[in-house]
C-alpha cells in the first residue's frame, strides 16, 4: 500500500493497490513446502509430456519417445504417492462445514464424500502399480477411484456455482454501496479494498470451476477406458494441463504473506 492514502475518494472503477508481496524466492520455498505446489508441478509436467505424445510429434521409433513414455508413467506413479492419507483433508472439510439448506447438505455430501473416496482408494491404486499388492485389483480399483473422483466433481461444481451466485450478488450490493458514497463525497477506501477482494475471490471461483470440468472429462474418459466422445488422448492431455496450470496458479496466490 502507498504510504500516503488519497486524500480524494476513487470511483468505483478503479483498483485499489495491491498489498506488497512477499520476495520471489520466499515466496517460491513456501509453494513448494505445500505438498499440492509440488504435485502440480509434476502434473504439469506429466501433461505436458502426455500431450507431446498424443499429437506425435515425435516418431514411436525415436529413442525420446520411449523415454517420454517412461517420464510419464513414472511421474504419474510419483503422483499417487503424493495422496496418501489426502483424503482425511475432505473428511474435516466436510466435518467444519456450515450449511444453509438441506441442498447444500447433500452437493457438501456428493463433493467431499466423492473425493474422499477417490483419494483414499488412490492409495490401494498407488500400492496396486507399486508392486506391493497384486497387480490384478489395479484395473477394477482404477474404475472405482475414476467413478468416485467423477461423482466428487459434479457435486463440487454445483457448490461452486452456488458460492459464485452469491459473490455476484455481494458484488452488486457493494457496488451499489461505493457509488452512494462516491455521490456522497465520502471516503471508501475500505469498501473498494473489499470489493478488489470480492473480485478476486469471484475470478479464483470461475477457475476453480473450469478446472473442475477439466479434471471431470479425464475422469469419465477414465471410466470409459478412453473410447467415447471428448476421450481423444490429446484433448484429455490438454484438459490435464488446463487443469495443472490453474491448481498451481491457486495454489502459488494462496502463498502470499
Amino acid at each position: 500500500m502507498d504510504s500516503k492514502p488519497s486524500p480524494t475518494p476513487k470511483s468505483a472503477n478503479q483498483t485499489p493497490n495491491k498489498p506488497r508481496q512477499r520476495d520471489f524466492l520466499n515466496h517460491l520455498e513456501a509453494y513448494l513446502a505445500k505438498r499440492d505446489g509440488v504435485d502440480k508441478l509434476l502434473k504439469i509436467s506429466r501433461y505436458a509430456s502426455k500431450i507431446i505424445l498424443a499429437s506425435s510429434v515425435l516418431p514411436e521409433t525415436l529413442i525420446l519417445t520411449k523415454r517420454l513414455k517412461s517420464f510419464e508413467s513414472s511421474v504419474g506413479l510419483s503422483r499417487k504417492a503424493f495422496r496418501l492419507g489426502k483424503f482425511v483433508q475432505d473428511i474435516n472439510a466436510l466435518r467444519d462445514s456450515h450449511f444453509d439448506s438441506k441442498q447444500e447438505i447433500i452437493l457438501s455430501i456428493i463433493a467431499y464424500g466423492g473425493e474422499g473416496l477417490y483419494y483414499f482408494v488412490e492409495q490401494f491404486v498407488w500400492l496396486a502399480k507399486s508392486g506391493l499388492i497384486d497387480s490384478k485389483h489395479s484395473k477394477s480399483l482404477g474404475k472405482i477411484s475414476a467413478l468416485a473422483e467423477f461423482v466428487g466433481y459434479v457435486g463440487s461444481i454445483s457448490l461452486k456455482f452456488r458460492d459464485l451466485k452469491k459473490l455476484s450478488e455481494d458484488e452488486l450490493c457493494l457496488e451499489s454501496c461505493i457509488k452512494v458514497a462516491v455521490t456522497r463525497g465520502d471516503e471508501c477506501q475500505g469498501e473498494e479494498r473489499r470489493l478488489w477482494k470480492l473480485r478476486e475471490k469471484k475470478l479464483m471461483k470461475k477457475l476453480s470451476i473450469v478446472q473442475d470440468f477439466a479434471d471431470g472429462l479425464m475422469a469419465l474418459s477414465d471410466i470409459r477406458d478412453g473410447r467415447g466422445r471428448f476421450s481423444g488422448p490429446l484433448l484429455v492431455s490438454c484438459a490435464g494441463l488446463l487443469s495443472a496450470l490453474i491448481s498451481t496458479h491457486k495454489n502459488w496466490v494462496s502463498c502470499r504473506v
